[in-house]
């Protein structure tokens, strides 16, 4: 008798990595361990971390990668409180992979953590028809659920990530203000902003230096006219060019008079090599004033204004995320992509898209931390709006898999008859999938590694 060789689909369809019946490898538990000690050593361990962290300077930026993995948590909280409000049986809650580092049992769920922190799962019995379950569980199995349940299950944890970043847009708004991330328009400044830069010229000092202006000066008035916006106050200053103005100031609680001479701006060059670029003047040009000062861009809102704000930068955001991820996944994104992996100069273009792997969102965190909260919190907004939105993509084993899947059995399904979608035979796309996911997560991680090493 000859034996036939299977091919690369029946290879597949047995699912020889466990990954569609959902077997996870079991590390063995050191004997003689008990949960105490072992809880005990882990809050000692990220401890040590921060501790560690704001040593070497980066106290802010650990805190916010711990920030992230909370976020990550409530991703995973999303599908552990859908599924057992549908009476699911949900076996395991776990922060991260790998090696567990702690964990307990509660009633017939695991909850625990384990060493690495690049994600982590919520086990619900019965996810497909490839998965055996006790069959007195059988009834409590994802797969047994109405269509609306298991839709509300698989989509918990993205809609978890949209909360978060409304949430955290409306604490922008509201409480530390918005640093020119949504709000762009100079005429949404106020004028009485505190003043965070005074310029140096390549010919001396700037009259904003000469006057005695510093940082943390409010203007209340110039030449006894208030102003609502900097535009307003920046373009009084403009129209007089080469003459004394009588600025006053507010400074830690008291009013303070100063008497700056402002220059004609086209006739000067900012000194320095982050220096400001200023508008060109052209050919003959009419003499602009030009004090040397920079007031901070943030904005505050009211109530009313920061609801609908957040809203507004809810939906921009999100745009801006599907449309960056559909052309990265063009056939000119791809190409693009591919480029990058060759070649630093375009892997350095600004406007070239691609995924951050955890080095790249570290670094990011990090430079995030360095220009103040109002940046943080945009930037933990964008995050979660990103990793909700990359949930979404209908491909396995991403959340928006389980959609389409959900989705496909309903239509499918008849009243009295309802239709079950074979996982064996879209094992295929589910390993393709997951080879799509450690390609792009493997060269990002490459790329990342590239720029530091640069």
């Amino acid at each position: 008798m000859t034996d036939v060789r299977p091919g690369w689909r029946q290879a597949l369809e047995a699912d020889p990595w466990r990954l569609a019946t959902h077997r996870e490898y079991e590390y063995p538990e050191p004997e003689g361990r008990s949960q105490k000690a072992d809880l005990v050593r882990l809050a000692l361990a990220v401890a040590i971390v921060i501790g560690l962290g704001f040593a070497a300077g980066a106290g802010e930026t650990v805190l916010l990668v711990i920030g992230l993995i909370g976020c990550i948590v409530a991703h995973e909280f999303g599908h552990f409180i859908t599924a057992k409000s549908a009476g699911m049986k949900v076996t395991q809650f776990f922060v991260g992979f790998g090696p567990r580092l702690w964990s307990v049992h509660r009633g017939e769920t695991e909850y625990g953590v384990k060493a690495l922190p690049l994600g982590g799962y919520c086990r619900i019995i019965g996810m497909n028809n490839l998965e055996e379950v006790d069959p007195a569980d059988e009834a409590r199995t994802y797969r047994q659920a109405p269509l609306w349940r298991r839709l509300s299950v698989a989509l918990a944890g993205s809609t978890m990530h949209f909360l978060i970043a409304l949430a955290v847009l409306f604490a922008m708004f509201f409480w530390t203000g918005d640093a020119s991330n949504y709000i762009t328009s100079p005429s949404a400044v106020p004028a009485t902003n505190a003043i965070i830069g005074i310029e140096t010229f390549t010919s001396g000092k700037s009259p904003a230096e000469k006057a005695g202006f510093t940082f943390g000066d409010r203007i209340v008035a110039i030449d006894g006219h208030s102003f609502r916006t900097w535009k307003q106050m920046s373009d009084y200053i403009s129209a007089h060019p080469n003459q004394q103005l009588d600025v006053t100031v507010k400074r830690r609680g008291s009013l303070v008079q100063l008497h700056p001479v402002t220059v004609d701006r086209n006739a000067v060059t900012i000194a320095g090599p982050n220096a400001p670029a200023l508008p060109s003047a052209g050919k003959n040009p009419t003499p602009v004033g030009f004090l040397g000062i920079q007031v901070s861009p943030v904005v505050h809102s009211s109530l009313g204004q920061s609801v609908s704000r957040t809203g507004g930068a809810w939906v921009q955001v999100s745009s801006k995320t599907l449309d960056a991820f559909g052309h990265l996944f063009s056939f000119h994104g791809i190409s693009s992509y591919l480029h990058m992996l060759t070649n630093q100069k375009a892997a350095d273009n600004p406007t070239g898209v691609r995924f951050e792997s955890p080095v790249g969102v570290v670094r990011i965190l990090h430079q995030g931390s360095q220009s103040g909260l109002p940046n943080v919190l945009w930037l933990i907004a964008v995050i979660n709006l990103s990793l909700g939105i990359f949930n979404l993509i209908p491909l396995f084993p991403l959340d928006g898999g389980h959609v389409v899947v959900a989705l496909y059995e309903g239509a499918r399904s008849r009243r009295g008859r309802r239709y079950r979608a074979d996982v064996t035979r879209m094992l295929p796309l589910f390993y393709l999938g997951i080879g799509l996911i450690l390609f792009l997560g493997l060269t990002a991680l490459f790329l990342d590694l590239r720029d530091l090493t640069g």
